[in-house]
Formats: C-alpha cells, structure tokens, sequence
C-alpha cells in the first residue's frame, strides 16, 4: 500500500495499519455508535464558531470605533503654567545645547557627511522667505 504522497508505507506504517484495521473490525457496534456520534457533534462544533464570531463582531467593531473616536476627541490639554524655556524667552537650557551638535561620525550613516558644503551653503543662506 502507498501513502497520499505516493510513497511505500515503511514497515512501521504498515504494522500500525494492520493493528488499526483489526482494531476497527473488533469495536463492538455500541462503540461504534457513540465514537459516530461525537464525531458528528465534533463536526457541527466546528462548524458553530462561525455563527458566534459574527455576533461578536459588531458589538467589538462598535466597541473599537467608540474607543477610537474617544481617543480623537480627548486631547490632553496643555498645561498654562508650564510653558517651554525656548516658548518663555529665556535661555535655552545645557540639555537644548547639546542637542545642537553633530552626532558623533562613528554612530551616524557616513552618507550625511557626503554633502557638506551644501549644508554650509544653506545655513549660511538660510533666511525667511520674503512675503508678498
């Protein structure tokens, strides 16, 4: 005998094959009956999901949409007494300053410092656009 894939059963296969089939010829009709029936019940389980996961769906997308649209709406709203140093007019603090410089070579992509006449160029030229 083969298997699906077209291959001959190992001697392995064909014992356990044998040791089934016998199995199947002794079952006595009574089990036979019962192991019929919850397979059949196993059957309409799997079947079933389907019916209840549509009547999860819309009270969850609802429940989704309602959570989503919450989080649009409620903005937390900025804090009037605590205002940023560069907003107030005040110095910027040594944090800001070290934000300003360069990263350092090793740890940056070496196509940055490809071009840097032209980021010369445009600081040094970098002024607002005249309005009209």
């Amino acid at each position: 005998m083969t298997t699906p894939d077209n291959r001959p059963d190992t001697p392995l296969e064909q014992r356990a094959r044998e040791l089934y089939d016998e199995a199947v010829r002794r079952i006595d009709p009574d089990t036979a009956g019962r192991l019929r029936a919850a397979r059949r019940q196993a059957l309409e389980a799997a079947r079933a999901p389907e019916r209840h996961r549509a009547r999860w769906l819309i009270p969850a997308g609802a429940f989704a949409v309602v959570a989503l649209a919450t989080m649009m709406v409620w903005q937390p709203l900025p804090h009037r007494g605590a205002t940023p140093s560069h907003v107030a007019g005040t110095a910027p603090t040594t944090a800001d300053l070290d934000n300003d410089l360069p990263p350092d070579a090793d740890k940056t992509d070496p196509n940055l410092y490809q071009n840097l006449d032209f980021y010369g160029w445009l600081a040094a030229n970098d002024s607002k656009p005249a309005t009209r």
